[in-house]
This record gives C-alpha cells, structure tokens and sequence, in this order.
C-alpha cells in the first residue's frame, strides 16, 4: 500500500494506493473552522471596556457574571466579549479575589494582533499618539506593517495591515514554513 498526503492552501488530500488498480482519495476538512475568541484575564472591566471598545472601536456584544463554577466552587467573575468584523471576539474575566500577576508583557511574550487596513492603522496611530497611550510602530514586517500600544491590563496590542495579497500564509517557493521551523529546532532545541 502507498499512502501520501498532498495540501493546497487549507485542504489536505490524502491519497491511498492500495493496489496498482485501485486508488483511493479522501479530502481531509479541518475540524478547527475558526477563532471564536481568545480569554484574558483584565484587572477592571470598565478600564479593559473603554480601551477595546471606545477606542479601538470594537463593541462590547456580551457580558455576564459567573457566581458559581461548573464544580460548584462559589466565585465572582465577570465575562466580557469584543466582536470583531469575522464574528470573532477577544474575551476577558475580571476575578477580583484571584490572584494574577498583571506585568508589562514584552512583545514577544504576549501579543494580541487585529487586522486594519493601512489607513485605519496610521489613523490609530495618531489617535493613541493624541489619547497619550503607549504607542509604538511602524514596524515593517515585509508582509504587513504593525503598530503598537499597551492595554490597561498591560497587554501589547498590534494593528496590522497587509502589504500584499498573501496575506499571513507564505506563498514564497523556498525556504517552505515548515523547514524554517525545523532548522530553528535543531539549532536551538
């Protein structure tokens, strides 16, 4: 039997070749179809709110308090989401009696990125430069330009906007993703 897999894009297609009369093929459909949101914890709700919303202009479209865990612990949470235009959302829990060690996160650590066009990132970046938040960029990344600031529970936050049609998937011949990440391992693993 000979068995291999061939991708285009996001689709996978595995081809089984059980005999030289017979060969089978099977698409294989990604069981993840999306982002539905990202969780963070935030030291004030209403501070987290008047970022995310009032200034990067994403709404607020739920909100609902957790007085009892699915074990039956008693707590106090409160759960917000920010939609984003694919119906994404980033999520956050204020926990007011559970310890969290809030800290300036460095880029590397902890980013959270949004895609804008290239307009709407350079008019972010005066409008954080004019609301005297911590902003930061341009930063040239080849495949998009990132701006940065700081949220009020210490998370850095890039607006990116796409210098081409590739998007985030690299479409260059060589090196493929996929080596690139095995010479770092075996350089630094």
């Amino acid at each position: 039997m000979n068995v291999r897999l061939t991708r285009d894009g996001p689709k996978i297609t595995l081809h089984i070749n059980q005999t030289a009369m017979e060969t089978r093929t099977r698409v294989i459909s990604h069981m993840i179809k999306g982002l539905h949101h990202n969780a963070y914890r935030c030291k004030n709700s209403e501070e987290t709110r008047k970022f995310y919303e009032d200034f990067l202009g994403l709404p607020l479209v739920r909100a609902f308090s957790i007085g009892e865990t699915k074990t039956g612990r008693e707590t106090a949470a409160l759960h917000t989401f920010y939609q984003l235009d694919d119906g994404s959302a980033l999520a956050f829990f204020e926990v007011p009696d559970m310890d969290f060690d809030f800290k300036t996160q460095h880029d590397y650590d902890l980013h959270i990125a949004l895609e804008v066009t290239m307009d709407d990132m350079m008019e972010m970046f005066e409008k954080g430069k004019a609301a005297g938040i911590e902003t930061r960029g341009v930063a040239d990344h080849n495949f998009i330009k990132s701006i940065y600031f700081r949220d009020p529970n210490g998370y850095v936050i890039e607006l990116t906007a796409p210098t081409g049609a590739e998007g985030i998937r690299d479409t260059s011949s060589s090196p493929a993703p996929q080596d690139v990440v095995a010479d770092w391992s075996r350089k630094y693993s």
